[in-house]
């Protein structure tokens, strides 16, 4: 059963037409090293913090039906349907809970619940990659189209600023600051000037197209990124500043791990490495250690006495894809998992 808390208020939130397909989601990455690695049995319960299309949902309820209970979470009101079509589907009679909400306001969401707000669970997953679904949609997500630019993972109206607002009403410094920090752009600076000129020559930034063509003007051509497209890197840092992703991250994270009770799991893919440095560091915060300084010893970690270790880390290093994954599903190139256990 889906529950959306916004649907009431916002009606526009569910399209009228019928739930979308959950095949136009990504394939779920790294399904079988994650299943391995949380350990589920039949009769655990386990939080899917970002539900998707639902395809490692689905895995997760196999291995803990028919007695356990998933809870999926997801601030897209798509992927809910989809997902919750999909589990009916594959693993029919299975108990489960879906709930519109983003992964940093998971407390909240599960407090607010009767079923759910006293759940401790075995498992929990972060995959924190935008689906298929998702770059596909009209909402200016891809650069590939031509398109309104949106870049709300909630496209609601409670679902706050659009890239385009962004775009409209920061100044130079915070976009520069924004294509730097989030995409770690080079060429921040330039970007961020023709942004701001070209605003105020021809009014808003409305499409991708138009965005696109400024940032293709700012970079000298020779310049050009040979392995990616030039507008990767600032399509990545609007995206993640309009929707806040780190700092869902993090919060997401830290209720998370409250909500794991003594032996239970926490396993988490990542996709770049802002996301993949607050995971390495937070769970290093958990198992008593402390990341070295970037550039410092080879070493992964230190020592730090001062913290008493409240987890273990399972992965030394982060997990990665094999070559046949890769070929199969090249979104897996990127993704690193990461599992650590509350002791």
């Amino acid at each position: 059963m889906i529950e959306d808390d916004n649907q009431d208020e916002n009606p526009e939130t569910v399209p009228t037409s019928a739930a979308p397909n959950a095949g136009a989601y990504h394939a779920p990455v790294l399904l079988h090293e994650m299943i391995e690695l949380l350990g589920l049995t039949p009769g655990d319960a386990v939080l899917d913090a970002t539900l998707g299309g639902g395809g490692h949902s689905a895995a997760l309820l196999k291995e803990i039906s028919p007695d356990g209970v998933l809870v999926g979470l997801d601030r897209d009101a798509e992927a809910l349907q989809a997902a919750e079509k999909r589990l009916e589907a594959e693993v029919p009679l299975s108990r489960f809970f879906l709930l519109q909400t983003a992964f940093g306001d998971l407390e909240k969401a599960l407090s607010a619940k009767e079923e759910t707000a006293g759940l401790a669970f075995h498992g929990m997953l972060f995959d924190l990659g935008v689906s298929s679904h998702q770059l596909d949609s009209a909402r200016g997500f891809s650069f590939r189209r031509d398109e309104r630019i949106d870049m709300r993972m909630d496209a609601s109206e409670s679902g706050g600023s659009s890239a385009e607002d962004l775009l409209a009403e920061a100044d130079e410094d915070e976009l520069a600051r924004i294509l730097w920090e989030y995409g770690e752009e080079n060429w921040s600076r330039r970007i961020a000037k023709k942004i701001v000129e070209s605003r105020k020559e021809s009014g808003r930034i409305e499409t991708t197209g138009r965005l696109v063509s400024i940032i293709e003007a700012s970079v000298p051509r020779g310049a050009w990124p040979r392995d990616i497209h030039v507008a990767t890197r600032s399509f990545q840092g609007l995206r993640i500043a309009v929707n806040d992703e780190l700092g869902q991250l993090e919060d997401g994270l830290r209720a998370g791990f409250n909500r794991l009770r003594p032996g239970g799991r926490m396993a988490v893919m990542s996709y770049h490495s802002l996301e993949d440095r607050i995971v390495k560091r937070k769970f290093a915060e958990w198992s008593g250690r402390t990341p070295s300084a970037p550039g410092s010893s080879p070493a992964a970690f230190l020592p730090n006495v001062d913290k008493q270790a409240v987890a273990k880390t399972i992965t030394r290093k982060p997990v990665v894809s094999e070559d046949r994954e890769i070929r199969n599903n090249p979104r897996a190139r990127s993704a690193k998992m990461r599992v650590i256990e509350k002791l």
